[in-house]
């Protein structure tokens, strides 16, 4: 069963991001919602990357999905299949970050496109995408993500370090801004956003009260393996799971859970806001 329309195939090429409300069910959502909060190794294992004010965003990332809830959703049917329509073709899973924006300290993401520095990570062609599931609900008080619609089609754009990331060449940006749509993504529980890898996007401070949690997990196309080992995954067959496997899974002794920070030293300052 096809994931996607041709409308959705449409306006990902024409915009380089497609959002799916309700992607994910409200018990599927919940249930990540409920894991994530609980899972002291997520917060035990974040790295910081702080933005250009000093404010402070925390991720926790890893290569390789286990067999936990966090595999059941990048491993899914549903979400792998949306994928692969929209890189057209098979896919392995590149890597997976939760992102944990905190209340009134969680800091901006500058803009920045994704392959601006998976690129140099040694993948040639931008054959790549994140998607991001809403853990919390999305808005732009708690600092939703923020795209130039259609700016995938500049190309790659080179990037440096700016505070404690990677961000686009800023005279680009500003140029960029000038001829293309800013959309605010405000998503909720359980929506999905596909992001090509070479939109350009950014997001604001969290200066709510409300914590604003994401999943993302980025794709690369089986055809596109990196041309050296880095610290993100060279192509792994990626076992997928029934569509129902979210609500239908049990953890139990057996269950290989994810090992996070199996990349080692996050060499790109990972973003993806």
């Amino acid at each position: 069963m096809l994931q996607l329309t041709a409308e959705d195939l449409e306006t990902y090429q024409r915009d380089g991001f497609l959002v799916k409300p309700g992607f994910f069910s409200g018990d599927e959502s919940r249930r990540l919602l409920e894991t994530a909060r609980s899972d002291r190794a997520v917060q035990d294992n974040a790295i910081t990357r702080n933005d250009n004010d000093g404010r402070t965003t925390k991720l926790t990332v890893w290569n390789h999905p286990g067999d936990d809830l966090y595999g059941m959703f990048s491993r899914n049917k549903r979400l792998v299949g949306a994928v692969e329509q929209l890189l057209d073709g098979p896919v392995y899973h590149y890597h997976s970050k939760i992102m944990l924006k905190e209340p009134r300290v969680g800091g901006a993401w500058e803009w920045h496109q994704d392959y601006g520095y998976w690129y140099k990570n040694g993948l040639l062609y931008p054959l790549m995408l994140s998607a991001m599931i809403a853990i919390d609900k999305a808005t732009k008080d708690n600092g939703c993500l923020q795209v130039l619609t259609g700016s995938h089609h500049i190309g790659r754009i080179s990037h440096g370090v700016t505070g404690g990331q990677m961000g686009a060449d800023m005279q680009r940006v500003d140029a960029a801004v000038e001829r293309h749509e800013l959309v605010h993504c405000e998503l909720k529980q359980g929506d999905v956003m596909f992001l090509h890898c070479n939109t350009l996007h950014r997001s604001a401070a969290n200066l709510s009260d409300y914590p604003r949690w994401s999943y993302i997990i980025a794709y690369n196309a089986v055809r596109n393996d990196p041309l050296w080992e880095h610290h993100h995954a060279s192509y792994t067959p990626l076992k997928v799971v029934p569509e129902d496997a979210v609500m239908t899974w049990r953890e139990d002794a057996s269950t290989a859970k994810t090992v996070f920070n199996d990349q080692g030293q996050t060499g790109d300052r990972t973003t993806d806001d």
